[in-house]
């Protein structure tokens, strides 16, 4: 992620760099001014973490701006064992200014959704790598079918774990994760700004940085109806992938060409 900073007095990339890896705790807030984190964040902080009294913290609203925080002084810290010793209002105090960063072009991952918990982990990973749209993609030959009911919360539960994803990596900008949908339901929203369409299938040409969007198959392949949809293919190596193994190795390709690093 570019840290470039776009405040009066911010750090440099690299400070800014160094403060997100070097603090003790990351969590999501929804105010930056008076930061908050869940029950559960505080939790996490006080008796997981076990985090002192003075330990730094940083509070991100999960659009790009973030906080330095301390524990406050009097929080339950790492002798307490009682989950509601210290409430989330007591537990941070702000140490520095808000600092914002810029955003990163868009890239996205639309995986066509597997049985099980593969579908779960796959979020979480895409999140970890850096995709900022992933999209559980329902085609022709996915085994899971959703009822109409079952689809948002299926999404739901898809966010909750790209957030805990997203605070683990210390992502500034949360991804968008979509509600399951179809092929034609997806590219009907996408437009000439959302940049380069590919489908992932052997013998297809690299993964390059004009590319925003990679729509991974289903174990059994895509049909040929939808093939014929979208006519630019990407190859993702020589040997057939399980659907969560290539949408991996997509979005770690397509983080790489958007930062330059494939040449």
């Amino acid at each position: 992620m570019d840290l470039s900073t776009r405040s009066d007095a911010e750090p440099t990339d690299l400070e800014a760099g160094d403060l997100l890896r070097r603090a003790a705790g990351f969590v999501y807030v929804d105010d930056l001014v008076a930061p908050r984190p869940s029950d559960d964040d505080t939790h996490h902080l006080l008796h997981v973490l076990r985090l002192r009294a003075g330990e730094v913290v940083i509070a991100a609203n999960g659009d790009g701006a973030f906080v330095p925080c301390v524990i406050r002084e009097g929080s339950a810290g790492s002798r307490g064992n009682r989950r509601g010793e210290a409430t989330s209002l007591e537990v941070l105090e702000v140490s520095g200014k808000v600092h914002t960063v810029w955003r990163e072009p868009s890239r996205r991952v639309a995986f066509a959704l597997p049985k099980g918990e593969r579908a779960e982990w796959t979020v979480q990973k895409l999140t970890e790598i850096g995709i900022d749209d992933i999209v559980p993609l329902l085609s022709d030959r996915t085994v899971v079918r959703l009822s109409e009911g079952e689809a948002p919360r299926r999404a739901e539960r898809f966010r909750r774990i790209a957030r805990e994803a997203g605070a683990q990596s210390r992502r500034l900008y949360l991804p968008v994760v979509e509600v399951p949908t179809t092929m034609e339901a997806l590219l009907a929203t996408l437009g000439d700004a959302d940049g380069e369409i590919s489908i992932a299938e052997p013998g297809g040409g690299p993964i390059t940085s004009r590319m925003h969007t990679v729509l991974v198959g289903p174990e059994g392949g895509w049909s040929e109806r939808e093939l014929g949809v979208i006519p630019t293919r990407v190859g993702l190596g020589s040997g057939v992938l399980r659907t969560e193994t290539a949408a991996l190795v997509a979005a770690t390709l397509l983080v790489a060409a958007r930062s330059g690093l494939l040449g």
